[in-house]
């Protein structure tokens, strides 16, 4: 999620070898939805804002089998992030995004996130 030329990342609480650890907010798509619909389902449920999807990064990282990363590029709409499932959320200019420990998973999408903000 960005907005003001910044992006979100959100501090995981679990499991605990991931707790933490600092992600781009998100999660798995149902059964039936779209990436964007998921991108938008997960925020509403793990922040409670609204956010409008634009675009998807060019880029897929394998997880665990037969989990992919996706990152879908969303614009911030309505509310404030509030952390449900995380405890602290950090707007992150371009600049400062090497200022947190991120997941392993969501580094390689870093690049195209500058490119984006």
């Amino acid at each position: 999620m960005r907005a003001g030329g910044r992006v979100l990342a959100a501090r995981r609480t679990a499991p605990v070898a991931l707790a933490g650890r600092w992600e781009l907010p998100g999660g798995k798509v149902a059964p039936g939805e779209t990436l964007e619909q998921a991108g938008v389902r997960e925020v509403r449920e793990e922040l409670g804002c609204e956010v409008r999807c634009v675009g998807v990064l060019p880029r897929q990282v394998p997880l665990a089998w037969p989990l992919v990363l996706h990152v879908v590029v969303a614009d911030l709409v309505d509310g404030e992030p509030v952390p449900q499932e995380h405890d602290a959320v950090r707007w992150l200019a371009a600049d400062q995004l090497e200022e947190v420990g991120w997941l392993e998973g969501d580094r390689p999408f870093l690049d195209l996130v500058r490119g984006w903000l």
